[in-house]
């Protein structure tokens, strides 16, 4: 097991609409904890995020240099829902671990695409156990995108191979029809491959795998 403190913000949403608040905005349905994908009008990413519930609240988890933009877009969109948004970010740590961590008082524990999400408050710190070097190892190994690798505001969901973040019998959010008729299409674009590690187009390097995002011949 690897665990690893990310550059993560976490926002908590409340309110009786914050689940169709945000299932309206994502690509995933949102009816409990899930990782799911905000994007633009043209179907490109804000952010991935993972949803975790806490109570009767929602806790949004997302990468730190993307806050200001997801905040944004979030606030923007409140309109006449009942939702309030809280950043919390300096009252929480969040780690990653690459495998199942056992359920413990003060540490939320959800299933991310990344691995498994840890959310515990800045006083209670958890011991790192993997690099960042270690970490970029264990994605290429495991072909995980991450913010500023893969995940861009120059793509979309398919391209970076967040398909399983998007739901396919999810009624209308932000950018779904765009989604919707690449897919139905058979075109969804480049694709996140393992390539070789001295590709000149690789977005994370290893030592044994390296990812990029290229055209897949049909």
């Amino acid at each position: 097991m690897g665990i690893i403190k990310l550059d993560a913000y976490v926002l908590l949403i409340s309110g009786q609409d914050r689940y169709t608040f945000l299932d309206g905005l994502s690509t995933n349905k949102v009816e409990t904890s899930c990782s799911t994908v905000l994007t633009t009008t043209k179907a490109k990413i804000i952010d991935v995020v993972d949803v975790i519930e806490v109570g009767d609240n929602l806790a949004v988890v997302g990468y730190e240099p993307y806050k200001d933009k997801v905040l944004d877009h979030l606030q923007l969109r409140v309109l006449q829902q009942n939702v309030t948004i809280r950043d919390i970010t300096t009252l929480n740590n969040v780690y990653l671990s690459t495998e199942n961590y056992p359920s413990q008082s003060g540490i939320t524990v959800t299933r991310s695409y990344l691995g498994w999400i840890l959310v515990t408050s800045v006083k209670n710190s958890l011991k790192e156990s993997m690099t960042f070097e270690q970490f970029t190892e264990y994605r290429t190994k495991n072909i995980i995108p991450y913010q500023q690798h893969e995940i861009t505001s120059d793509v979309h969901p398919f391209n970076c191979g967040l398909e399983h973040l998007v739901h396919e019998a999810k009624g209308c959010y932000i950018g779904q029809e765009i989604l919707t008729r690449m897919r139905s299409r058979g075109k969804m674009g480049k694709q996140l491959v393992q390539v070789q590690i001295d590709a000149e187009d690789a977005t994370s390097v290893g030592n044994e795998y390296a990812l990029a995002i290229r055209r897949v011949p049909p």
